[in-house]
């Protein structure tokens, strides 16, 4: 008899554009807001281009920011505040030393309040603790899925297509993988 714990099932989302990776990132603010009350630390993890960015655009947009949204690549942090929630925007892609995430205080934002999002969290894994969402992104051939794994209701809002279904190959695809802990 195994312990481990089973894995949940896998949910496909087409996201055939960047209107389409917007809305997933505003569904992930819902589940952020939902299951963890505004208080999570998110790993976004996928090659350059793959849509990190565009998605926390859309959760930013869904919590009801509407500056500009850029990716932290040089500056390692972007802070929010909106409606009393902060939110913290790493993107860690250049990051070598642990030093660098001392500099921006990351000891005391990790342990604090808010919603923590980390973009190449890979460049800090032994830095950062346990995370709450995990997303992954990827290009896939020529079209954009999204494959989730949210915990046993699907309540997320995003339409699911079969597992066996094949990728269109006609629309650009992502895949993301979405685990809740």
């Amino acid at each position: 008899m195994s312990d481990a714990a089973p894995q949940p099932a896998v949910t496909r989302v087409q996201l055939p554009d960047e209107q389409a990776t917007v809305a997933l990132g505003g569904g992930l603010a819902e589940q952020l807001l939902t299951r963890y009350q505004g208080d999570a630390l998110v790993l976004l993890r996928g090659q350059l281009g793959a849509g990190k960015t565009t998605v926390v655009r859309g959760l930013l947009r869904r919590l009801g920011y509407q500056g500009v949204v850029k990716s932290p690549t040089y500056t390692l942090l972007e802070p929010y505040v909106i409606d009393g929630l902060e939110i913290f925007h790493f993107d860690l892609y250049r990051v070598r030393d642990p030093q660098e995430l001392e500099f921006v205080g990351i000891d005391e934002i990790v342990d604090g309040p808010g919603i923590k999002l980390f973009e190449w969290p890979e460049h800090a894994a032994q830095w950062l603790p346990a995370a709450d969402l995990e997303v992954d992104l990827e290009v896939v051939g020529a079209g954009k899925m999204q494959r989730s794994q949210p915990p046993a209701e699907n309540d997320n809002g995003l339409q699911t297509i079969p597992a066996e279904q094949s990728l269109d190959n006609r629309s650009p695809a992502r895949i993301a993988h979405v685990r809740y802990a």
